[in-house]
């Protein structure tokens, strides 16, 4: 049985959440679910990578692009996918690769060309953030008309698409 590895990098942990859901219809091959800051990852080892990472403060975590500057020949030589996890996304009109300006902005950023591109809307969850990480994101959010009530959490994936993502993945 072919071997996919859907590698992660999370802030918060939500896209853990959805690299679980994805691995969770795997039908053809067995998935291995990582952190892209392991170190001991064998890339060599897998005939699928799929890479999912998340915004914080408008930026991807440098380990993504360090990762990806170190991998991307082996990348190149495998099927591959990229999704980028913002909540920004939760706009019909930015959850789409080409609109979604996180996507665009890693795009530019690196020279890795993933086969397939997703999208997916990501968690607020302010009871479960520090201090200044609640209020700066309730900021932001209240210059983008989101939810700034700091008692809740606020989910804006939209869980049929990620299980569409999967099947498209042929894993």
């Amino acid at each position: 049985m072919e071997k996919s590895l859907i590698l992660y990098s999370s802030v918060d942990g939500h896209t853990k959440e959805i690299c679980n859901r994805i691995a969770s219809k795997a039908r053809n091959t067995s998935v291995d679910i990582r952190s892209i800051d392991e170190t001991d990852l064998r890339l060599n080892n897998y005939k699928k990578i799929i890479v999912g990472a998340s915004i914080r403060y408008g930026n991807y975590r440098k380990s993504l692009f360090n990762f990806i500057d170190k991998n991307k020949d082996i990348l190149d030589s495998r099927d591959n996918a990229f999704f980028s996890v913002n909540v920004v996304a939760r706009k019909p009109e930015k959850n789409e690769p080409n609109t979604n300006p996180y996507m665009i902005k890693f795009l530019k950023k690196t020279n890795w060309k993933p086969k397939i591109l997703k999208v997916f809307a990501g968690k607020i969850d302010y009871p479960k953030y520090r201090f200044f990480d609640k209020y700066a994101i309730r900021l932001i959010m209240w210059i983008t008309n989101g939810p700034t009530d700091l008692s809740k959490s606020f989910e804006f994936t939209n869980w049929s698409k990620v299980e569409s993502f999967s099947e498209e993945l042929k894993i």
